[in-house]
C-alpha cells in the first residue's frame, strides 16, 4: 500500500480569493483525491469521531452521503450502528423551501436523487425527525478556519434549518462540520446568518469552538 500523503492546508486569505473562487479551488482539491486517499481519510475520520466527547452520548445523529469529493463518513456510520446509534439523512423540505428535515437511514432504505443529484429518502409523513430532536448533526464543509468560520456550498440549507439554535441554544443539537484537513484556510468571514459550529472533525484532528 502506498504511503498516504494529504494535501497541505490551503493558507490563502479571503482578501486574495473571493468566496466563489475559494469554493471552486477547494472543491477541485478534494475531487482530485484518489480512491485510496479517500478511503484512508474515511478511516481516520471515523476514529476521530468515535473518540469525540460531544458524540459519546449521542443516539440520534444527522449524517450525509458523500458527494463531490466530500470526506466519507460511511465507516463511522457502520461502527456507530453497532453501538446503537441511529442515523438520519437530510431531505429537502417540500413545504418549507430552503429547509431540511431528517429521515431514518438504515440498510435497505430506498433513496432517490433530489434536484441537486444527491440521494435522499422519499419525504415521509410518519417517519421524519425534526432538526431540534437530533443529538448531533454531522455535515460536510467546503472550507473552514480555526476560529469557527466555515464555507459551504452556498445554499444556506443548514443555516435556515438550525437558525433556532441562535435563539434557543439549549434545544440545539451539536453541530459539527466534517472535512479533509487540507480544507482549512487561514481565515473566513463569519456572516450574521451563519449558525455557529461546535467544532470540525477532519481526518487529522478535532477542532472545537465555543458557539
Amino acid at each position: 500500500m502506498s504511503q498516504f500523503h494529504s494535501p497541505q492546508p490551503f493558507e490563502s486569505h479571503p482578501d486574495t480569493l473571493s468566496r466563489t473562487e475559494l469554493r471552486r479551488h477547494l472543491r477541485q482539491k478534494r475531487r482530485a483525491l484518489s480512491f485510496e486517499q479517500q478511503q484512508q481519510a474515511s478511516e481516520r475520520l471515523a476514529l476521530n469521531l468515535l473518540k469525540h466527547p460531544a458524540l459519546h452520548r449521542a443516539r440520534h445523529i444527522g449524517i450525509y452521503l458523500p458527494n463531490d469529493g466530500e470526506i466519507d463518513p460511511s465507516l463511522y456510520i457502520d461502527l456507530g450502528r453497532r453501538k446503537g446509534i441511529r442515523f438520519y439523512l437530510p431531505i429537502l423540505h417540500p413545504v418549507y423551501p430552503g429547509k431540511l428535515v431528517f429521515s431514518p437511514y438504515f440498510d435497505g432504505v430506498e433513496l432517490t436523487a433530489n434536484r441537486f443529484g444527491i440521494p435522499e429518502p422519499a419525504f415521509p409523513r410518519s417517519r421524519r425527525r425534526p432538526a431540534w430532536a437530533l443529538d448531533a448533526v454531522l455535515f460536510p464543509l467546503v472550507g473552514f478556519d480555526e476560529q469557527g468560520g466555515r464555507l459551504g456550498m452556498g445554499g444556506g440549507f443548514y443555516d435556515r434549518t438550525f437558525a433556532f439554535s441562535r435563539i434557543r441554544p439549549a434545544m440545539a443539537p451539536k453541530l459539527i462540520g466534517l472535512a479533509h484537513d487540507f480544507q482549512k484556510v487561514r481565515e473566513l468571514p463569519i456572516e450574521s446568518w451563519d449558525v455557529p459550529l461546535h467544532g470540525v472533525v477532519t481526518d487529522q484532528r478535532c477542532y472545537r469552538f465555543r458557539p
